[in-house]
């Protein structure tokens, strides 16, 4: 079995990932490359120091990685130069097969976070690397922290108006880059991810109000409205335009897909609205 790298493996989704291949080959197949190698000793898999902002120190722990998961990087407006670092860096180390955690429908997102993905699609594309280009839709979760609020104020704030959001589970992408990891069937591809079950904000407030019994609507405001309340609740300036603003995207379309790819990749349907809401609703009481 090729030995499988994975980038920011301390993060949410990398935890998941490395979770979802050890259940399906040998652990010492698996190396977490992270930045804080302290953090990942509970992993139970070779940990190396792995900083996405040094990029001479990149190729050495790349050496002997066939397959590599590049997880984006959290750091927003650093991640094309960042990604970059590494793709260059597993030129240099002979990486056979790059896989990249990219955006839906990076392509034509309206997103502002879609640039930066697009710039390393096209990176990863011209470095000569086999490829696979996990195009993530949104993750249930980026909702799922405002149920405690509604649960107090009866009420699911936004601005993505009746914009259909077809998100899925984190653990439900984890498992989509595991089995794509573990067979090269997937070079080349590019693949659009998206859960099953596609909602509105209005769809999820029902779905809070049918389990917890309250009546919980939604409050939808224009984008700027939105970012003020954020800003009220505490959240810096920047990040809550940025909220509102992916917010307004949804409600343009660009957090929704049909093709059930995600689906048919991990080989069940993807984790419903209910569920996750229900897991959601227990972790807070």
């Amino acid at each position: 079995m090729a030995k499988i790298g994975i980038t920011g493996a301390t993060g949410q989704l990398g935890r998941l990932v490395v979770e979802k291949l050890k259940a399906r080959i040998a652990a010492d197949n698996l190396v977490a490359l992270v930045r804080s190698p302290e953090k990942a000793v509970d992993l139970g898999i070779e940990v190396l120091a792995f900083d996405y902002s040094k990029p001479a120190s990149l190729a050495e722990p790349l050496r002997g990685i066939e397959h590599l998961l590049l997880i984006s990087s959290n750091e927003v407006g650093q991640r094309k130069t960042q990604h970059e670092h590494v793709i260059r860096a597993a030129q240099r180390a002979g990486v056979k097969w790059v896989i990249y955690t990219s955006l839906l429908h990076a392509d034509t997102s309206t997103l502002s976070l879609a640039a930066e993905h697009l710039a390393t699609e096209e990176t990863l594309k011209g470095s000569g690397i086999p490829y696979t280009i996990l195009r993530n839709g949104w993750y249930t979760e980026n909702y799922l922290g405002s149920i405690v609020t509604a649960m107090t104020t009866g009420a699911v704030t936004g601005s993505a108006g009746t914009g259909k959001i077809a998100s899925a589970a984190r653990a439900d992408y984890a498992e989509a880059a595991a089995v794509v990891l573990t067979s090269e069937d997937h070079q080349g591809k590019v693949y659009e991810l998206a859960g099953d079950e596609a909602y509105t904000l209005t769809e999820l407030a029902a779905e809070v109000s049918r389990q917890t019994e309250k009546n919980i609507s939604y409050n939808d405001l224009p984008e700027k409205g939105y970012a003020e309340v954020l800003k009220s609740l505490g959240v810096p300036e920047h990040f809550a335009q940025a909220i509102a603003g992916w917010d307004a995207s949804a409600a343009k379309g660009d957090l929704f897909d049909d093709s059930h790819t995600l689906s048919r990749l991990i080989g069940h349907p993807t984790t419903s609205l209910a569920a996750s809401v229900k897991n959601a609703i227990a972790k807070s009481a």
